[in-house]
């Protein structure tokens, strides 16, 4: 979670981010939380559904019908000028930051780290695959890997685990360059390829590594 969050948020500390909100612009609208759920993709809509089916009322709530409408684009139609103000405010409660995290694990970490243990990789295997499925979903990351497969596999499938991931990696970095918010691959080059040419598959600490050029040590 730190290594994504010194990604997504130039910050170690994950759980000061789900207040977290602005349009970055990548055309996904906006961006918030511990994971960068987009109003733009789908994920946003479904935490507040989440969140107002546990807490009917909440702040949020009345946002639903904007957010069903904007799924899909980068419109900010029925959300400005008070979501993001409404948003932080919701970031203060218990409920909505248990939501973040259980929509977070759900849609993004569980079936990465699945996959990952189905694939035969270790941590930083594991990790690779979420912070690909955080940037550009799931399926998205599933799209990653079928690229990677025409040029090496997985261990599970006889594969080497360091050829795999460089693979792996390649193809991330690719689909990273098609969109300019994403084109600078400084959290796959300077962090996860360092560990990999490091041999460090376990994510053993201490960790050391750098994102957008910013330095950063974890243990």
């Amino acid at each position: 979670m730190q290594i994504v969050s010194a990604a997504e948020n130039s910050s170690l500390d994950w759980r000061a981010q789900f207040s977290y909100i602005e349009d970055i612009g990548d055309r996904r609208g906006y961006t918030a939380g511990i994971i960068g759920f987009c109003s733009g993709t789908g994920d946003m809509l479904e935490l507040v559904e989440v969140y107002t089916r546990t807490k009917p009322g909440n702040v949020l709530a009345g946002y639903l019908p904007a957010l069903r409408a904007v799924n899909g684009s980068d419109s900010h139609a029925g959300l400005d000028p008070n979501f993001p103000r409404d948003w932080r405010t919701a970031a203060t409660d218990p409920v909505f930051r248990a939501a973040q995290e259980a929509e977070r694990d759900r849609v993004y970490f569980n079936p990465s780290v699945r996959d990952g243990k189905t694939d035969g990789v270790r941590a930083l295997g594991q990790f690779a695959y979420y912070d690909a499925a955080a940037m550009h979903g799931y399926e998205g990351m599933r799209a990653i890997r079928s690229r990677a497969l025409a040029r090496a596999k997985p261990p599970t499938q006889g594969g080497d685990e360091r050829t795999w991931l460089h693979a792996f990696l390649d193809e991330r970095v690719a689909e990273m360059r098609k969109e300019e918010a994403h084109s600078d691959t400084s959290r796959v080059d300077t962090a996860q390829r360092v560990f990999l040419n490091n041999g460090n598959l376990d994510l053993n600490t201490p960790l050391i590594f750098a994102v957008y050029g910013d330095q950063y040590r974890i243990g």
